[in-house]
């Protein structure tokens, strides 16, 4: 008589090792990273439960979550049990982390010094595997009216167009300008196109009495500021 398989679906462990009902009863507090991303999985495959599954995933990632966040869809689908849906649902799940990351970290719309910039913008670009190219624009009190993506780029760079940027800062009133991009090789030193732009950018703003205030290069975990460092 051929044997059953037996099944690691959550709903069929004891109640004691159900995460849902864990969180439920104790709070998300008291849940392991494992078990809550076993929660976003809702079981396992034939060999593994979902907390088994779910630890070795974050084993492969030195149980980074951060590292977790950085992994494809691709990536994570090659680990058996995790189809399509499961995968999207972890990476929905990073991405809602990471974006209310950055809205805690960033309580206020003034950009006071540089450090305020990189915090408002490190959760947006700095873990990115590619390159992107973003404006801050601000009105006379330093108050950000608005921050737009410029472009997006592959790792070797991207393209900045200076109409769009000065159209815009017309468009919006501002009258300050603050450039930020993003370097996924965790170089800090600023290319020579780098500051080639820069130039550029800040000869065209003057000439309609708008200021570029600073350039930021930002990493996962630092950044370099044109203005700081007097190259601006």
């Amino acid at each position: 008589m051929t044997e059953k398989p037996v099944s690691f679906s959550i709903k069929n462990w004891s109640q004691d090792d159900q995460p849902r009902e864990k969180l439920r009863d104790k709070g998300k507090s008291s849940l392991s990273d494992a078990e809550l991303v076993a929660i976003l999985l809702g079981s396992g495959n034939r060999d593994e439960s979902a907390v088994a599954l779910s630890q070795r995933i974050l084993g492969s990632v030195d149980h980074n979550l951060n590292k977790l966040g950085k992994l494809t869809l691709k990536q994570l689908m090659e680990f058996k049990g995790i189809g399509e849906a499961k995968a999207i649902s972890i990476a929905a799940a990073m991405e809602l982390g990471r974006r209310r990351r950055g809205e805690e970290e960033f309580k206020t719309n003034k950009i006071t010094s540089s450090t305020s910039v990189y915090e408002l913008m490190q959760p947006i670009i700095g873990e990115l595997p590619h390159e992107e190219f973003w404006i801050i624009y601000l009105n006379n009190s330093n108050k950000i009216i608005q921050k737009n993506q410029l472009s997006k780029g592959g790792i070797t760079g991207t393209l900045v167009d200076v109409r769009l940027v000065l159209k815009k800062a017309l468009e919006v009133g501002a009258v300050g300008l603050i450039l930020v991009h993003n370097h996924p090789s965790g170089t800090l030193k600023p290319s020579e196109s780098d500051k080639h732009l820069t130039q550029k950018l800040k000869v065209a703003a003057q000439s309609l009495d708008i200021k570029v205030l600073d350039h930021l290069i930002i990493t996962e975990k630092a950044y370099f500021s044109f203005a700081d460092e007097n190259i601006l």
